[in-house]
């Protein structure tokens, strides 16, 4: 099963500077596993505590998986997956 990882800037450090990387697994949760096991500490950066981390936004075919199953969520082949930090701030 293939999925298409696009990967933000930021994180891109942990995937030799690929902008998307493919990965396998049943659930969100799954597919951070098998991308870690190539691109160690990826998902420390995606994952804490078993959860999605707070400031940290997934979409699953332009879909937030907040409003799905959260790291739960259930994949199929031909996924597309998009992280992408949250950014907040800016001048008052």
């Amino acid at each position: 099963m293939a999925i298409e990882v696009r990967i933000p800037t930021i994180l891109r450090t942990y995937t030799d500077g690929q902008k998307a990387v493919e990965g396998a697994g049943a659930t969100l949760d799954e597919l951070f596993t098998d991308l870690d096991s190539r691109h160690a500490g990826l998902r420390e950066r995606v994952v804490d505590g078993g959860e999605l981390r707070r400031f940290v936004n997934v979409y699953l075919n332009d879909e937030d998986v907040r409003f799905l199953d959260g790291i739960s969520t259930k994949l199929t082949d031909g996924d597309s997956v998009t992280i992408l930090p949250a950014v907040a701030g800016g001048a008052r």
